[in-house]
């Protein structure tokens, strides 16, 4: 395994793989970034060799990891594939749904595991009540706050708004008929604040609102369905099923409120032991590109629903 991108999240990923070849799951074969220093920095802390450029890591590793920029995932996947590698990349899968589209056709054509890094499948509250979660009829998603240290080159929407759109969709199955949707730049050019509202094909609701510019940090997402609502906070790791009951020798229906006892996981490690498995078995990844597509393009939709910035007030 090789790591491309070593900025904020691209660190994590080399500790996890550090940890993981430890444990002789993986060999970490190197670590490119554009910015040397950096590199050699991040190297140094887990005693990793820094390669000189991708070339180096298609002759050097099975598979990799991008951690790069946003705008420059189609490019370095690409040529990745290219080399015959297979790989996981950070959300979105690409800048665009064209070029998320060109990516998935080329990892086909040449048979490589093509997986997206949606963190929040793994974890463990999503992973404790994904089948449990029936039809919802409404569901209502907030993911809030500070503006990130990282570099940020693309919107709100497609940097935070895109987990609950992908828990959402990959669990009603289906993209939305409707999106209305409104946004707010505050810190950059970008969109910084939003919400969206929409509506399924199955009737289904969900209002959404996602935020880099709140003074604390909230990642929380409900689910309501005839029977009760499922309540996740996604920071915390925790869930809360509120489901309706009866009292005894009948009555009116009562709400019965009940916590799960859940140990958080370290979700980042669990999506590099997947990604591993699927290479090794050759098989479906947990998050496809065809998965990660339909997320990007939602996302798009979210943000071309909204009216231009400089019509607001």
């Amino acid at each position: 395994m090789a790591v491309v991108g070593v900025g904020h999240m691209g660190r994590f990923h080399v500790r996890k793989l550090r940890e993981l070849a430890r444990a002789r799951a993986a060999e970490l074969v190197g670590l490119v970034d554009l910015d040397p220093e950096r590199a050699a920095e991040v190297a140094g802390k887990v005693g990793a060799p820094v390669l000189p450029d991708l070339a180096a890591v298609g002759h050097g590793a099975d598979a990799a990891v991008v951690a790069v920029p946003t705008v420059a995932h189609y490019a370095v996947v690409r040529e990745l594939l290219l080399a015959g590698l297979d790989v996981l990349v950070e959300k979105p899968l690409a800048a665009t749904s064209e070029e998320g589209e060109a990516l998935l056709e080329l990892a086909r054509s040449r048979g490589r595991i093509l997986q997206v890094g949606h963190l929040e499948r793994f974890n463990s509250a999503v992973r404790a009540l994904r089948d449990r979660i029936e039809a919802p009829r409404f569901v209502e998603a907030h993911r809030m706050g500070p503006f990130p240290e990282r570099a940020t080159d693309i919107d709100v929407v497609r940097d935070l708004m895109i987990h609950d759109l992908d828990l959402i969709q990959e669990i009603l199955g289906e993209e939305p008929s409707e999106i209305e949707a409104i946004g707010v730049a505050v810190l950059t050019h970008e969109v910084d604040i939003a919400n969206a509202r929409l509506r399924f094909p199955s009737g289904c609701i969900a209002n959404l609102t996602a935020s880099r510019v709140s003074p604390s940090p909230m990642r929380k997402i409900r689910f309501f369905q005839p029977t009760g609502y499922f309540s996740l906070d996604l920071l915390a790791q925790s869930a809360t099923i509120l489901s309706r009951s009866r009292r005894p020798g009948g009555g009116r229906p009562e709400i019965a409120v009940s916590e799960l006892d859940l140990c958080p996981e370290d979700a980042l490690r669990l999506e590099l032991e997947s990604f591993l498995r699927s290479v090794r078995d050759r098989t479906e990844p947990a998050v496809s590109g065809e998965q990660a597509l339909r997320a990007l393009r939602t996302a798009l939709r979210v943000t071309e629903a909204m009216p231009p910035l400089g019509e607001l007030p």
